[in-house]
Order: C-alpha cells, then sequence, then structure tokens
C-alpha cells in the first residue's frame, strides 16, 4: 500500500502532466529533474512512478525513459520473456559483470555532494528495519552510483537489472535468503560493503572502487548460496 507521502507526490505528478499540457506518449523529464521540480527523493518518486505505471498513467522503458500514457500495444515483449526467463542467479552473474564497471566510471567523476549522498544511502541502509526496506535501499545505493556516471546507457543497464529483481522468481530467492541469514547480515555486513565502495570512490580509485563492488556482489551471491544448502 502506498504511503502518505508517496500518494501526495501521485496526486502532484498528475497535476505536473496537466500543467505542462504532457500529451499521450510525450516522455517526462529524467527522475533526477522531476525529483527536484517535486522537492521530494528519488525512492518516493520511483513508488510513485511504480503505482502510476500499475494505474495504466505512465509506462517506462529501459534506456529511453518515462512515458505519459498506456504502453503502446506490443511493446516491448522481448524485454518482458527476458525478466520471466532469468533466474536469480543469472541475474548476480549479470551484475557482477556490469557493476563493478559502473563502480569504476562512478569513481572518476563524483563529486563531494554525490559521494556524500551516496554514503547516506549506505548509512540509511544500515537502519532498515524490514527486508522491503532493506531492498529498497540496496536498489537505491546500487542506481545511485549509475546516475553518478552520467551515462544513460550505465543508467538503462542498472534499472533493467532493478526491473529483473522485482520479478516473483528473484523476490522468492532474496525471501529465502533474507529469512535463513537475518537482518544483521544486510543492516551492518552489506552496509558496511557499501560503504567500503563510497570510501574507494571518495578516493577516486577507479581500480580499487571496481574491486569493492566485486567483493560485495560475490558476497550477495555466496548469501544466496549458503541460504539454498540443507541446514
Amino acid at each position: 500500500m502506498a504511503t502518505k507521502r508517496t500518494r501526495q507526490i501521485i496526486s502532484e505528478l498528475r497535476i505536473y502532466i496537466v500543467e505542462k499540457a504532457i500529451a499521450p506518449g510525450d516522455q517526462l523529464p529524467s527522475e533526477r529533474d522531476l525529483s527536484r521540480q517535486l522537492a521530494c527523493s528519488r525512492e518516493t518518486l520511483r513508488k510513485a512512478l511504480d503505482e502510476l505505471e500499475r494505474a495504466g498513467d505512465i509506462w517506462r522503458h529501459v534506456g529511453q525513459g518515462t512515458f505519459y500514457g498506456m504502453r503502446p500495444l506490443g511493446h516491448p515483449i522481448r524485454d518482458t520473456i527476458l525478466v520471466q526467463r532469468a533466474s536469480p542467479h543469472q541475474l548476480m552473474q549479470a551484475r557482477l559483470n556490469i557493476e563493478p564497471s559502473v563502480a569504476a566510471e562512478a569513481a572518476k567523476f563524483a563529486t563531494p555532494a554525490e559521494v556524500a549522498h551516496l554514503s547516506s544511502v549506505a548509512e540509511r541502509g544500515r537502519h532498515a528495519a524490514t527486508r522491503s526496506e532493506c531492498e529498497q535501499l540496496d536498489a537505491a545505493f546500487h542506481r545511485s552510483l549509475a546516475e553518478v556516471t552520467g551515462n544513460p546507457i550505465l543508467l538503462g543497464l542498472l534499472d533493467y537489472l532493478a526491473g529483473v529483481r522485482r520479478h516473483a522468481t528473484w523476490q522468492r530467492e532474496w525471501e529465502l535468503t533474507y529469512r535463513r541469514l537475518g537482518v544483521a547480515e544486510f543492516t551492518e555486513h552489506h552496509s558496511l560493503q557499501h560503504q567500503a565502495v563510497v570510501e574507494s570512490i571518495a578516493k577516486g580509485s577507479a581500480n580499487e572502487t571496481a574491486a569493492a563492488m566485486r567483493h560485495h556482489l560475490e558476497t550477495v551471491f555466496e548469501s544466496m548460496r549458503r541460504a539454498e544448502r540443507p541446514s
């Protein structure tokens, strides 16, 4: 169920669309621009956009953006098939191939303000109280890294991987992992690994950042494997 703040942003988005005379098929501004204009966090904005997409008011395509109106018929069928066929292990293999490079790029371009934002997201992850909150803050951290690169292709790839993580197959696997390992594994161990990535970015070391991200993802992958093993 949407929170009060999310419902408020949904209402403000609908007003924004009317005031800006956005027609069906028109592209909305980027999430970064929208969050600034609506004075809300990107997390809250994404939740509001999720609700609007479920209601059929908007549609989104990885690497292209967010569009007003109903999704065109038959678009994009292939993306849906890929998401449905991907296993959690295949997702982790893809992340291990992509995200260390994204993190390395972030180390080249991060401003002090962006480093502070990444550190804040990682720290908030340490105080997450539920599996859902853990996952939301984890996704926010990894997406923020892609935003720092300023590369829409890399951002689109991360958004696509995030879409796979919302699929039922991944959610079932992650629920099993979370129940077997406990909240401390995520709020402490994994959040500290996020901070290690941020510290490497602050140094401007692309190689160190890539290694820190690879270590983090390998830890997550191993956690999933451990959860699958008989007690």
